[in-house]
């Protein structure tokens, strides 16, 4: 799951605290985008090849340069999304969350971390999880699965009752 639970605060101490981490799941590691271009580029070569000392090939090359040039674009654009994250971390008197969006823009909230509250609503996505203190609602894992919003529902209702 591309979220991580863990507990900041030392055991014997008997304080609670809990640090969330999320991310987004990025399917193609560095080295896959290497090996992918390459091949791309390789298969994309040969009609290339074949149309060698033709005028064709003038013809060819630039739709062969264009489809392994928006291939790359896609790709580094999806590279670029999955750098954002999200953080949580409560201990029994705040809650904090921050968000790094795309553009490395910061974004905070703080709250009194009694008032929280996790919840799952049927929109505007399948299982959208929020978080509210009963002033402010923002959205939480906005780039997870409805399965891993559940799943991170249910871990955080546990922690946030642990924290009462």
């Amino acid at each position: 799951m591309p979220y991580e639970w863990t507990q900041t605060a030392p055991d014997h101490t008997g304080a609670l605290s809990y640090r969330l981490r999320l991310w987004p799941y990025q399917s193609l590691p560095r080295r896959g985008f290497v090996w992918f271009i390459g091949v791309t580029a390789g298969f994309m070569a040969l009609p290339v090849v074949a149309m060698l000392g033709t005028a064709v090939l003038w013809g060819l090359l630039p739709f062969v340069l264009l489809v392994i040039g928006g291939v790359w674009y896609a790709i580094q654009r999806s590279y670029a999304q999955g750098e954002r994250a999200e953080e949580l971390v409560m201990d029994r008197k705040t809650a904090r969350v921050s968000r790094r969006d795309p553009g490395g823009r910061l974004r905070e909230w703080t709250t009194n971390s009694y008032w929280l509250r996790a919840t799952l609503r049927r929109g505007p996505v399948e299982s959208y999880l929020t978080l509210t203190d009963g002033q402010r609602e923002i959205e939480l894992g906005a780039f997870l699965t409805p399965e891993e919003r559940r799943s991170l529902h249910d871990d955080l209702q546990r922690r946030l009752a642990s924290l009462r």
